[in-house]
């Protein structure tokens, strides 16, 4: 049997940019992903502190030190600019590796950076 833990979290990120009329996804800045261990094109859930809108897409990097955390396609429609979201990626294990498994958490400072 394996479960489903927390193995990554960005926490309290603002967005800086939506773009609606776009594939789709999460841009991040690369330091943070980096620092999270979230891997380009890894599935994610976005919740959204400002108005609890919870959404799952995919990741992809943007520019290291940029600060950028910009919701695409239809995931525009779920914040705005300045709402804060915290950024969540999931792994299966086993209950036996889970107990000693750590999560990756960072707590991005004021421009979301590290």
């Amino acid at each position: 049997m394996e479960i489903e833990m927390l193995k990554s979290k960005i926490h309290r990120v603002n967005i800086t940019e939506a773009h609606l009329h776009y594939v789709g996804s999460l841009t991040l800045d690369e330091n943070l992903m980096e620092a999270a261990g979230i891997l380009e094109f890894e599935k994610i859930q976005v919740v959204n502190v400002n108005n609890g809108s919870r959404l799952e897409t995919y990741a992809i990097k943007g520019k290291a030190g940029s600060g950028v955390c910009c919701l695409n396609g239809p995931a525009a429609r779920m914040g705005a600019v300045g709402d804060t979201v915290i950024v969540i990626a999931y792994a299966r294990m086993t209950p036996e590796e889970a107990k000693t498994f750590r999560p990756k958490i960072v707590f991005p400072k004021e421009g979301n950076l590290l």
